[in-house]
């Protein structure tokens, strides 16, 4: 006898947080490295040359700054690969948070207005929640239902059901922080690394003081703009991307205290206890 089965459809899964991280890191330093190669740098080459051919035809020539003069080299290769790297992560969180938040727009159980729970009705409406399918049992607001309801019917508290969802909400408000904690080391990286390309071009414009004394200083002033422009590319990235983590921190955090709320809309103050 052949049986025919109806399945539903699959849900998409995102990928962990690690693999993503992973992919993340592996994309922007391809993606990075080829426009350095394929565009910047010959782009970047042949400005110089033009520049370097006014100043022979007019000694009295300065030389023209631009963008891609300042991002040519090395150093501010790796702070970009690490800037779009941190963003990359964050938009991945600010996704996930955004896909956390659409339960709160569901009618994850159904208490209509004036009825009130007692204990002897927080298993009846933990049922709703068990029937849930497996991936979305892990959600916040539906692990917080579940314990404050538990918590309710063992002891048929309404402070300690509240108390409850408060510390489920605390605790993950903790992990996602805890999270935050690859994008501020990043944070760290790129002026780090400027830092070194500032010192490693200082050092290299120091070793051709010998020609600077005999009048020829282009070698000189070459390494220090390089060395200059290490920090200031960093400095400039790590500002932009303080602004998105700290962005990215106040979603979350506003996201959790909004599932407490929701919590205590929809469940606590319907509480009662005989």
């Amino acid at each position: 006898m052949v049986t025919a089965a109806i399945s539903s459809p699959r849900r998409f899964q995102y990928p962990s947080e690690f693999t993503w991280t992973l992919f993340a890191l592996i994309l922007c330093i391809v993606m990075v490295h080829a426009t350095f190669v394929a565009w910047i740098r010959p782009q970047a080459q042949a400005i110089t040359e033009i520049e370097q051919a006014r100043m022979r035809a007019d000694k009295d020539y300065t030389p023209q700054t631009s963008f891609i003069l300042r991002i040519k080299d090395y150093e501010q290769e790796a702070e970009i690969i690490h800037f779009l790297w941190a963003v990359l992560i964050m938009s991945y969180k600010a996704v996930l948070i955004r896909r956390e938040r659409e339960y709160l727009k569901r009618d994850l159980i159904h208490v209509p207005e004036g009825i009130k729970v007692l204990p002897e009705d927080a298993k009846d409406y933990a049922r709703q929640l068990e029937a849930l399918p497996a991936d979305e049992k892990p959600r916040l607001v539906v692990r917080a239902l579940q314990r404050t309801l538990d918590r309710f019917a063992a002891t048929r508290s309404i402070r300690d059901a509240a108390e409850t969802s408060t510390s489920v909400c605390d605790a993950e408000a903790d992990r996602l922080d805890s999270g935050l904690a690859m994008i501020r080391y990043i944070a760290w990286a790129i002026p780090a690394i400027g830092f070194i390309g500032t010192v490693r071009h200082i050092g290299d414009a120091l070793l051709q003081a010998h020609k600077a004394v005999g009048g020829d200083i282009t070698g000189v002033t070459s390494d220090l703009g390089i060395a200059f422009n290490a920090t200031f590319v960093a400095l400039m990235l790590t500002i932009v991307l303080m602004f998105f983590l700290h962005q990215l921190q106040q979603y979350q955090e506003q996201f959790v205290h909004d599932t407490d709320q929701w919590i205590e809309q929809r469940l606590t103050r319907h509480m009662q206890v005989r």
